[in-house]
């Protein structure tokens, strides 16, 4: 018997929650063709061997809630997410999808998912889901990708950016694009209700999409209506749906914003366990960090984000507009402007703004903080991205001990040294995972290894329907991670997020080696655009 490469003398966490055993893991071809007990494959022949004794060896991580949808096709090496183990992305969150795009509305669809868009030079040569993910093939990928079809892209595509209820006719062409990006490879759906022009649809439209989902059995991924104020309303919602539809609903990146709702995660999960019970597919995922990052305008009122940006923009030129938005934020807005910080803005304005809070932005620029808000958005065209705080530690707690928890990140595959490296992004495009396991696991023990691993690769290739991922037994494909667990670590912050995490040895996706002894192997394009089944 032969084999391409032997892990030797690591401790092996399969994925499935079970105790860490040592092992020994031989990988022929892109499969794991065996795990022996140490020194059991001693006689084996094979091209390589790796010692990785006193290291952790599981399962690539599953990223179920990634935006790399176009950063992978500027630099299909994914350093941010290899750097920290991941071997597989579930894109297209948020209902924000490259694809379908279809000519006629290819600008506007690149227009309402810009946020994700970080690199210019990326051709757009695609119309469809089918043709999207030929083009993410041929490029090539480091890490393997599993895109969901956003309903961002999807009503984009047969309506424009028009604001309002689709009528009946309208919204049977939206569910029948929906279908057929599921019969092109799609893995799910995803809704992006808090972003234009998505943030317009009503119970019919929703629950439209979700008899799309039930019929192929799909995921459906769902950025709710709110995550402040209303956030338990907005669980009730997506449940509705999911008790209408029979969909497997997977509620996205469960948190709430703003002292005042501190406590509501609690009582969305009360909700999540009521529908669980009653025989309803429901999960949720989380990242390990208490601030989110999304466009600044999400803070806008709906009325003000009819559409899309080239509409804000012209709004907020408005005098009497800017003083609706300031009087409706006075009792709307559930955050601090010392809670929201500049994360990325156009270049004339990185000296002034970047980093920094909108209450010492506004100073800079001699505003009172909302209206330097206001004038950041109208000055930008809307390109201007927040890192927003406010969360609860004790929800973000709640979140992760649930059994329905998968770790996603909310993240992009990025190059800091390149067109994506742009801003100063949320450092957990970076470091999510390492920050699990260091942090969560061996600092503060608040899950075990084998229970964090699962929520990071058994757990999230369950729900997306990867066969054959998320854990390691004798046949699985063979993507792995291998880490010191008593080193594994987070080094970034909000104010330098690019740094590297600490405690990655090697990385291998298919077979093949993308990090070796920390290294990455920029050649090296293993990953395959995957469906579910």
């Amino acid at each position: 018997m032969t084999a391409d490469i032997v892990l030797i003398g690591g401790v092996m966490v399969d994925g499935t929650g079970t105790p860490g055993r040592p092992a020994d893991v031989a990988i022929t071809g892109d499969r794991i063709s065996a795990i022996a007990a140490p020194g059991a494959l001693e006689a084996l022949s094979a091209s390589t061997r790796l010692d990785v004794t006193g290291l952790v060896v599981a399962p690539g991580f599953v990223d179920i809630h990634t935006h790399s949808d176009t950063t992978l096709l500027s630099d299909g090496r994914a350093t941010s997410k290899v750097r920290q183990g991941v071997t597989t992305e579930i894109t297209g969150n948020c209902g924000m999808s490259p694809a379908p795009a279809p000519p006629e509305q290819r600008h506007a669809v690149r227009r309402a998912i810009s946020i994700i868009d970080l690199d210019p030079a990326v051709a757009w040569t695609w119309a469809t889901m089918g043709e999207y993910r030929a083009a993410l093939a041929e490029a090539g990928t480091a890490v393997n990708v599993a895109p969901l079809v956003g309903h961002v892209a999807l009503r984009v595509a047969v309506n424009g950016e028009d604001p309002g209820v689709l009528g009946a006719t309208v919204r049977g062409r939206l569910e029948a694009t929906a279908d057929r990006a599921l019969d092109e490879g799609a893995v799910g759906i995803s809704t992006g209700l808090m972003y234009p022009p998505a943030m317009f649809a009503d119970l019919e439209e929703f629950a439209a999409l979700g008899r799309a989902v039930r019929r192929h059995d799909a995921l459906f991924a769902v950025h709710m209506r709110n995550y402040g104020d209303a956030l338990v309303p907005a669980v009730e919602e997506a449940i509705a749906v999911a008790r209408e539809t029979g969909c497997r609903l997977q509620i996205s990146h469960l948190a709430v914003a703003g002292r005042r709702n501190w406590g509501s995660v609690r009582q969305a999960l009360e909700r999540i366990d009521a529908g669980r019970a009653a025989g309803l597919d429901i999960a949720a995922d989380i990242y390990p960090y208490l601030a989110g990052s999304a466009n600044l305008s999400q803070l806008l009122p709906g009325w003000a984000q009819e559409g899309g940006s080239l509409a804000i923009t012209e709004r907020l030129r408005d005098p009497a507009v800017r003083a609706r938005i300031r009087h409706e934020w006075t009792t709307a807005l559930h955050l601090g402007w010392d809670e929201v910080f500049v994360s990325l803005v156009d270049d004339d304005l990185v000296p002034l703004v970047l980093g920094r809070s909108l209450v010492d932005a506004g100073a800079t620029l001699g505003l009172a903080a909302d209206e330097a808000a206001l004038e950041l958005m109208a000055r930008t065209e809307d390109r201007v991205q927040m890192v927003a705080f406010g969360r609860s530690p004790d929800d973000l707690l709640a979140v992760l001990e649930h059994p329905a928890t998968s770790i996603g990140s909310d993240g992009l595959s990025l190059d800091r040294d390149g067109p994506t490296g742009v801003g100063r992004p949320h450092p957990r495009s970076y470091g999510c995972y390492p920050r699990l396991l260091g942090r969560f696991v061996r600092q503060d023990g608040t899950l075990t290894l084998e229970r964090a691993i699962a929520m990071s690769t058994s757990i999230p290739a369950a729900r997306v329907r990867l066969a054959d991922r998320g854990t390691l037994r004798e046949g699985a494909f063979a993507d792995i991670t291998v880490f010191d667990a008593a080193t594994i670590l987070d080094r970034n912050s909000f104010e330098d997020p690019t740094r590297f995490p600490d405690g990655i040895a090697h990385v291998l996706v298919n077979g093949v080696p993308v990090l070796r002894d920390g290294i990455q192997l920029d050649d090296a394009r293993p990953g395959r655009v995957l469906t579910a089944g």
